[in-house]
């Protein structure tokens, strides 16, 4: 997910999609365990499109406060 995409989103919408990705990223590293990925590079993917949409909702809370 692109920044100009997640920045479009309101807060409401960016803790339930962070909440979302989380427990797909949960459930991708159960399935690499059990049996290898075919694209492991989703993972680090998933990792950091949650990094970033932390930092936007981080930098959406703070101009609001």
């Amino acid at each position: 997910m692109k920044t100009a995409e997640i920045k479009e989103l309101s807060v409401a919408d960016l803790v339930e999609r962070i909440e979302t990705e989380k427990a797909n990223l949960v459930r991708v590293k159960v399935n690499h365990a059990i049996s290898p990925v075919e694209n492991p590079s989703t993972i680090k993917k998933a990792r950091r499109d949650i990094a970033r949409m932390l930092t936007i909702l981080r930098q959406k809370q703070t101009v609001n406060s």
